[in-house]
């Protein structure tokens, strides 16, 4: 009983670490928001890109945004004027760090987690894969609702709540999912970090963490506050929490093999594309 208490104890002060750290860096980025800085990215999207659906995942965005790059209708400047554009600037002071962290990320994938993740998807049919991605993903419905309910999202807290009643009994605890042939019941995709962004709050600077990749100083934050919302955060052993989530990005890698590459492949300069790319989605996520 005393280890379990102590294994729940350090996963208490090592998300407490965390916070303290994205809040000193809150209170440092507020000191600079009052000066200038020379290092500032800058988001472009063209009036397509706005009027266009919604795009989910980082990794489409930036293949998108970069694969215009490499053809020559794109060449000219002209092509994209002033009124058909809007210009974000998001500082990124800690673009020694990012890149450190970018590069870490970079080799962690190569690697280790594509390997990995191919021999899964070798062995496990795409249907079972499928299956537990969806198992996971019904998790998250708790954590989707009350950030619905934060930012005043009633009819989407109703959907989401109706869609895991439905998923969670119908759909076999989730490994199914029947509420997809609901029209209503669609599927939400809300966070803390856009909940702050919702509320107003800047996203701070640009912030690449170890092993999960791209950030903002706003979202790391929200997704510290996200943890307790998630049921794996629960689990007594913190080896069977670690061990889930490296099982669920396994899973969930196992769909996405080749994307990576080709934002590398289509990019100039990847680190660029990555961080635009996913500032991008997520200043479109928090307009939504």
């Amino acid at each position: 009983m005393i280890h379990d208490f102590h294994k729940i104890g350090m996963k208490r002060v090592f998300l407490f670490f965390l916070m303290a750290c994205f809040w000193f860096f809150s209170e440092v980025n507020t000191s600079f928001a009052q000066s200038d800085y020379p290092s500032k990215s800058t988001i472009h999207t063209s009036s397509a890109q706005k009027h266009s659906e919604p795009i989910d995942d980082p990794v489409n965005t930036v293949g998108n945004n970069e694969n215009m790059a490499d053809d020559e209708e794109y060449d000219d400047e002209e092509d994209f004027s002033e009124e058909d554009e809007t210009a974000v600037e998001i500082p990124d002071p800690l673009e020694p760090w990012n890149m450190l962290m970018y590069q870490f990320n970079d080799r962690l994938y190569f690697w280790v987690l594509k390997p990995v993740s191919q021999g899964y998807g070798y062995v496990m049919p795409s249907m079972v894969r499928k299956g537990i991605w969806n198992f996971f993903t019904n998790l998250e419905s708790p954590l989707q609702f009350i950030n619905c309910l934060l930012q005043g999202k009633g009819s989407d807290a109703e959907a989401t709540f109706a869609r895991f009643l439905v998923n969670t009994t119908i759909g076999f605890l989730g490994f199914a999912d029947p509420a997809s042939d609901f029209p209503k019941l669609k599927k939400t995709d809300e966070d803390l970090g856009q909940t702050f962004g919702y509320w107003g709050i800047g996203t701070g600077w640009y912030f690449t963490l170890p092993v999960l990749g791209p950030s903002t100083i706003r979202d790391s934050v929200g997704m510290v506050g996200d943890m307790f919302l998630k049921p794996t955060y629960y689990i007594r052993a913190i080896e069977m929490s670690l061990g889930l989530w490296a099982f669920e990005t396994v899973n969930t890698t196992s769909f996405r093999i080749g994307d990576y590459e080709t934002i590398k492949e289509a990019a100039i300069d990847p680190y660029e594309a990555i961080r635009d790319g996913y500032l991008q989605l997520r200043k479109n996520k928090v307009a939504q």
